[in-house]
């Protein structure tokens, strides 16, 4: 806990037998409370791996829902334990741990609802081994993202986040997709709610082990973020109404 609150580390994952052990033994148990792993119907040994090193909450779905799916049930779980914060972290161990402290805290000392980690603050993305072709499209939607939306982030791409469970609860999570633009719309419902958003610096790391979708993949997740921006700029400028920026999340 920090400040009688309740700290959560949700793990969403999908094949991450090899990497599992390794990111679960940095997260820093001084001031984490809990650790969910949700399995999305890995083909590996990761559900088994997970209760054998001491996941306190160990879920598997019964089929393949998604990423978008896999956090969704993340979340869920972590709102029924009475997480008053939420750590998102990819269990490949592209993202340390380590910077778990940092990011609690903000929110902890009501600083920020929401903490980025940002591999494009200082050069960590590209030290880290980012393909060159996907950083150059990280960079080219985060300033589209910027225009449209009216932000001043880094970028919006990044799996390492920070929640309070008030933002979590506002936002309608369910009416994302359960695909990787989950992602892109959670942080524009974030936006649209009036959220402040801080970001630190998050070295990564690509490695053979470390998860990535392939061209195809990431062509389909830059265009559902550029329909994602645009959307948020209609609602903003022209007061349409879209399903996922409906201010109530029980709506």
């Amino acid at each position: 806990m920090i400040n009688t609150k309740k700290v959560a580390v949700v793990l969403p994952a999908y094949n991450a037998e090899r990497t599992l052990e390794q990111t679960y033994n940095e997260i820093p148990f001084d001031i984490v409370d809990e650790v969910i792993l949700v399995d999305d119907f890995s083909t590996d040994n990761t559900y088994e791996l997970a209760q054998k090193i001491g996941v306190s909450h160990v879920i598997k779905h019964e089929s393949n829902k998604g990423y978008g799916g896999n956090q969704k049930s993340c979340y869920d779980k972590a709102l029924e334990i009475g997480a008053d914060i939420v750590v998102m972290l990819h269990p490949d161990y592209q993202y340390t741990p380590k910077l778990i402290h940092s990011m609690c805290y903000l929110i902890a000392n009501d600083v920020y609802p929401v903490v980025l980690g940002s591999r494009i603050l200082g050069k960590g993305a590209l030290q880290g081994g980012m393909p060159i072709y996907k950083y150059i499209a990280n960079r080219f939607l985060t300033f589209t993202q910027n225009v449209l939306m009216n932000q001043k982030l880094s970028e919006y791409h990044t799996g390492y986040r920070a929640f309070s469970s008030e933002v979590l609860r506002a936002i309608a999570l369910e009416k994302n997709s359960d695909d990787f633009v989950f992602d892109n719309q959670m942080l524009a419902q974030i936006c649209h709610k009036g959220y402040a958003i801080a970001e630190i610096t998050c070295p990564t790391k690509y490695f053979e082990e470390a998860s990535s979708i392939n061209l195809k993949r990431s062509t389909v997740y830059g265009l559902g973020v550029l329909y994602t921006s645009f959307r948020y700029f209609l609602s903003k400028t022209l007061r349409i109404k879209y399903a996922i920026f409906e201010n109530d999340a029980s709506q």
